[in-house]
Protein backbone atom coordinates (compact mmCIF):
# COMPACT_ATOMS: atom_id res chain seq x y z
CA UNK A 1 0.00 0.00 0.00
CA UNK A 2 1.22 3.50 -0.82
CA UNK A 3 2.64 5.59 1.98
CA UNK A 4 0.76 8.87 1.81
CA UNK A 5 3.19 10.83 3.94
CA UNK A 6 2.30 12.74 7.08
CA UNK A 7 -1.36 12.64 8.03
CA UNK A 8 -1.22 16.37 8.72
CA UNK A 9 0.62 19.01 6.70
CA UNK A 10 0.34 22.76 7.27
CA UNK A 11 -2.53 22.15 9.68
CA UNK A 12 -4.55 20.21 7.10
CA UNK A 13 -5.33 16.58 7.89
CA UNK A 14 -5.47 13.80 5.33
CA UNK A 15 -8.30 11.57 6.59
CA UNK A 16 -7.13 8.16 7.75
CA UNK A 17 -9.81 6.06 6.10
CA UNK A 18 -10.05 3.10 3.76
CA UNK A 19 -11.53 5.35 1.08
CA UNK A 20 -8.59 7.75 1.23
CA UNK A 21 -5.98 5.00 1.31
CA UNK A 22 -7.49 3.21 -1.68
CA UNK A 23 -7.86 6.47 -3.62
CA UNK A 24 -4.21 7.23 -2.94
CA UNK A 25 -3.08 3.78 -4.05
CA UNK A 26 -5.08 3.95 -7.29
CA UNK A 27 -3.77 7.37 -8.25
CA UNK A 28 -0.19 6.73 -7.13
CA UNK A 29 -0.06 3.58 -9.29
CA UNK A 30 -1.56 5.25 -12.38
CA UNK A 31 0.22 8.60 -12.40
CA UNK A 32 3.71 10.00 -12.76
CA UNK A 33 5.47 11.65 -9.84
CA UNK A 34 4.57 15.02 -11.35
CA UNK A 35 0.82 14.35 -11.46
CA UNK A 36 0.70 12.52 -8.12
CA UNK A 37 2.43 15.24 -6.13
CA UNK A 38 0.47 17.93 -7.98
CA UNK A 39 -2.78 16.19 -7.08
CA UNK A 40 -1.82 15.91 -3.42
CA UNK A 41 -0.86 19.60 -3.36
CA UNK A 42 -4.23 20.48 -4.89
CA UNK A 43 -5.90 18.91 -1.85
CA UNK A 44 -3.81 20.96 0.57
CA UNK A 45 -4.08 24.22 -1.37
CA UNK A 46 -7.83 23.80 -1.78
CA UNK A 47 -8.25 22.99 1.92
CA UNK A 48 -6.13 25.97 2.98
CA UNK A 49 -7.94 28.39 0.68
CA UNK A 50 -11.25 27.04 1.92
CA UNK A 51 -10.17 27.52 5.52
CA UNK A 52 -9.15 31.11 4.75
CA UNK A 53 -12.65 31.74 3.38
CA UNK A 54 -14.45 29.99 6.21
CA UNK A 55 -15.76 27.18 4.00
CA UNK A 56 -16.75 23.86 5.55
CA UNK A 57 -15.90 20.92 3.34
CA UNK A 58 -16.06 17.13 3.51
CA UNK A 59 -12.33 16.32 3.47
CA UNK A 60 -12.77 12.83 2.01
CA UNK A 61 -14.77 14.13 -0.94
CA UNK A 62 -12.33 16.96 -1.56
CA UNK A 63 -9.44 14.50 -1.36
CA UNK A 64 -10.94 12.22 -4.00
CA UNK A 65 -11.72 15.21 -6.22
CA UNK A 66 -8.17 16.49 -5.91
CA UNK A 67 -6.51 13.11 -6.38
CA UNK A 68 -8.59 12.11 -9.41
CA UNK A 69 -8.78 15.50 -11.15
CA UNK A 70 -5.95 14.76 -13.64
CA UNK A 71 -6.44 11.00 -13.86
CA UNK A 72 -7.83 11.46 -17.39
CA UNK A 73 -4.38 12.54 -18.57
CA UNK A 74 -2.88 9.14 -17.78
CA UNK A 75 -2.35 6.39 -20.31
CA UNK A 76 -4.49 3.98 -18.32
CA UNK A 77 -7.57 6.15 -17.94
CA UNK A 78 -7.59 8.54 -20.89
CA UNK A 79 -10.11 8.07 -23.66
CA UNK A 80 -10.25 9.63 -27.12
CA UNK A 81 -13.88 10.69 -27.33
CA UNK A 82 -14.36 13.13 -24.44
CA UNK A 83 -12.60 15.78 -22.38
CA UNK A 84 -9.93 14.53 -20.02
CA UNK A 85 -11.77 16.13 -17.10
CA UNK A 86 -14.72 13.81 -17.71
CA UNK A 87 -12.42 10.79 -17.82
CA UNK A 88 -11.27 11.55 -14.30
CA UNK A 89 -14.73 12.49 -13.09
CA UNK A 90 -16.23 9.27 -14.39
CA UNK A 91 -13.51 7.16 -12.81
CA UNK A 92 -13.97 8.96 -9.49
CA UNK A 93 -17.70 8.25 -9.58
CA UNK A 94 -17.03 4.56 -10.27
CA UNK A 95 -14.47 4.45 -7.48
CA UNK A 96 -16.94 6.01 -5.03
CA UNK A 97 -19.64 3.58 -6.12
CA UNK A 98 -17.30 0.71 -5.21
CA UNK A 99 -17.05 2.36 -1.79
CA UNK A 100 -20.85 2.45 -1.50
CA UNK A 101 -21.16 6.18 -2.24
CA UNK A 102 -23.68 6.77 -5.03
CA UNK A 103 -25.68 9.76 -3.79
CA UNK A 104 -25.21 13.52 -4.13
CA UNK A 105 -21.78 13.22 -2.54
CA UNK A 106 -20.56 11.36 -5.62
CA UNK A 107 -22.17 14.03 -7.80
CA UNK A 108 -20.19 16.73 -6.00
CA UNK A 109 -16.91 14.93 -6.67
CA UNK A 110 -17.84 14.44 -10.32
CA UNK A 111 -18.70 18.13 -10.70
CA UNK A 112 -15.51 19.28 -8.98
CA UNK A 113 -13.34 17.28 -11.37
CA UNK A 114 -15.36 17.97 -14.52
CA UNK A 115 -15.34 21.73 -13.92
CA UNK A 116 -11.82 22.25 -12.65
CA UNK A 117 -10.64 23.88 -15.90
CA UNK A 118 -13.74 26.10 -16.15
CA UNK A 119 -12.96 29.49 -14.59
CA UNK A 120 -15.27 31.16 -12.06
CA UNK A 121 -18.31 28.84 -12.18
CA UNK A 122 -17.02 26.34 -9.56
CA UNK A 123 -16.66 29.18 -7.05
CA UNK A 124 -20.45 29.56 -7.11
CA UNK A 125 -21.01 25.89 -6.26
CA UNK A 126 -20.54 23.67 -3.21
CA UNK A 127 -17.18 23.83 -1.41
CA UNK A 128 -16.32 20.29 -2.56
CA UNK A 129 -16.58 21.60 -6.13
CA UNK A 130 -15.05 25.04 -5.63
CA UNK A 131 -12.02 23.93 -3.69
CA UNK A 132 -10.77 21.49 -6.32
CA UNK A 133 -10.58 24.48 -8.67
CA UNK A 134 -9.04 26.56 -5.86
CA UNK A 135 -6.26 24.02 -5.44
CA UNK A 136 -5.63 23.67 -9.17
CA UNK A 137 -5.54 27.43 -9.68
CA UNK A 138 -3.02 27.78 -6.87
CA UNK A 139 -0.69 25.01 -8.03
CA UNK A 140 -0.79 25.62 -11.79
CA UNK A 141 -1.53 29.34 -12.10
CA UNK A 142 -0.18 30.68 -8.81
CA UNK A 143 -3.56 32.18 -7.85
CA UNK A 144 -4.51 32.66 -4.22
CA UNK A 145 -1.05 32.05 -2.79
CA UNK A 146 -1.47 34.96 -0.37
CA UNK A 147 -4.49 33.15 1.10
CA UNK A 148 -2.28 30.16 1.79
CA UNK A 149 0.69 32.03 3.27
CA UNK A 150 4.42 31.39 3.04
CA UNK A 151 4.77 28.97 6.00
CA UNK A 152 2.08 26.64 4.64
CA UNK A 153 3.41 26.92 1.10
CA UNK A 154 6.86 25.83 2.25
CA UNK A 155 5.55 22.98 4.38
CA UNK A 156 3.38 21.48 1.65
CA UNK A 157 6.07 21.80 -1.03
CA UNK A 158 8.60 20.18 1.32
CA UNK A 159 6.29 17.16 1.56
CA UNK A 160 5.29 17.21 -2.11
CA UNK A 161 8.07 18.85 -4.14
CA UNK A 162 7.56 20.49 -7.51
CA UNK A 163 10.88 20.18 -9.41
CA UNK A 164 10.62 21.85 -12.84
CA UNK A 165 6.88 21.61 -12.33
CA UNK A 166 5.77 24.22 -14.87
CA UNK A 167 7.40 22.44 -17.81
CA UNK A 168 6.61 18.94 -16.58
CA UNK A 169 2.90 19.57 -16.05
CA UNK A 170 2.60 21.18 -19.47
CA UNK A 171 4.09 18.02 -20.96
CA UNK A 172 1.56 15.93 -19.01
CA UNK A 173 -1.23 18.13 -20.40
CA UNK A 174 0.09 17.77 -23.94
CA UNK A 175 0.51 14.00 -23.75
CA UNK A 176 -2.95 13.60 -22.25
CA UNK A 177 -4.92 15.50 -24.90
CA UNK A 178 -2.85 15.55 -28.12
CA UNK A 179 -4.69 12.46 -29.44
CA UNK A 180 -8.11 14.14 -28.99
CA UNK A 181 -7.68 17.75 -30.07
CA UNK A 182 -11.38 18.30 -30.75
CA UNK A 183 -12.12 17.88 -27.05
CA UNK A 184 -10.12 21.01 -26.24
CA UNK A 185 -12.52 23.37 -28.02
CA UNK A 186 -13.47 26.15 -25.61
CA UNK A 187 -10.98 24.74 -23.13
CA UNK A 188 -7.67 26.02 -21.77
CA UNK A 189 -5.99 22.89 -23.10
CA UNK A 190 -6.32 24.28 -26.63
CA UNK A 191 -3.61 26.74 -25.62
CA UNK A 192 -1.35 23.82 -24.71
CA UNK A 193 -1.81 22.11 -28.07
CA UNK A 194 -1.29 25.36 -29.96
CA UNK A 195 2.05 25.81 -28.23
CA UNK A 196 3.38 22.25 -28.26
CA UNK A 197 1.77 20.25 -31.10
CA UNK A 198 3.07 21.08 -34.60
CA UNK A 199 0.31 21.67 -37.13
CA UNK A 200 -2.45 21.99 -34.55
CA UNK A 201 -5.01 24.64 -35.50
CA UNK A 202 -7.60 25.56 -32.93
CA UNK A 203 -11.25 25.80 -33.91
CA UNK A 204 -12.79 29.24 -33.81
CA UNK A 205 -16.26 29.73 -32.35
CA UNK A 206 -17.09 32.50 -34.82
CA UNK A 207 -16.17 30.27 -37.77
CA UNK A 208 -18.39 27.52 -36.38
CA UNK A 209 -21.35 29.90 -36.05
CA UNK A 210 -20.88 31.37 -39.55
CA UNK A 211 -20.34 27.93 -41.08
CA UNK A 212 -23.34 26.24 -39.45
CA UNK A 213 -26.05 24.52 -41.52
CA UNK A 214 -28.44 27.46 -41.19
CA UNK A 215 -28.92 29.14 -44.57
CA UNK A 216 -28.89 32.79 -43.53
Amino acid sequence: MTTTGPTEIAGITVPDSTLVREATDLVREATSDTVYHHSRRVYFWGSLRGRARGLAVDPELLYVGALFHDLGLTERYRRADQRFEIDGADEAREFLARQGITDTRADLVWQGIALHTTPEIPWHMAPEVALVTAGVEADVLGLGLAEIGDPALKEVVAAHPRPDFKRRILKEFTDGVAHRPATTFGNVKADVLERYVPGYRRENFVDIVLGSDWEE
